[in-house]
């Protein structure tokens, strides 16, 4: 029976270790959070980059396919590099990311709805064709 309670707790841990992970990797996709970090002083805290590089089992499939938001992966992948830690303490460099990522999804939205367009221009020409 003790057992078995401890590992429901061992459950009940993992479950909530993951939920906060999965929640704080995609918190990284915010520029102006991670100048907030910055800012802070986090960034130059040696515990808190090692946690950042135990991060990166996030970009296995397994895991990353729970991301909403999958921007925070390449940011996570660029924190590992010092020079790019140091610049986010500039309130200018997370502006031209946050701004460089709204670009991104604008022409994303715009090329995804051409193809879904061009697809459905097909798929209709593929049904009179048939007829």
């Amino acid at each position: 029976m003790a057992a078995s309670v401890a590992m429901e707790t061992d459950d009940a841990g993992n479950r909530l270790r993951f939920q906060l992970e999965l929640e704080f990797v995609q918190c990284l996709a915010n520029p102006n959070y991670l100048n907030f970090l910055a800012q802070r002083g986090y960034f130059k805290d040696k515990a808190f980059v090692n946690y950042l590089k135990y991060l990166l089992y996030w970009k296995e499939p397994e895991y990353a396919k729970y991301l909403k938001y999958p921007q925070c992966l390449h940011m996570l992948e660029l924190l590992q590099y010092e020079h790019f830690r140091k610049e986010l303490v500039n309130a200018q460099c997370a502006k031209f990311i946050d701004e460089q990522q709204i670009l991104h999804w604008q022409h994303y939205s715009r090329k995804r709805m051409r193809l879904q367009q061009a697809l459905a221009e097909q798929q209709q020409q593929n049904n009179t064709s048939g007829k």
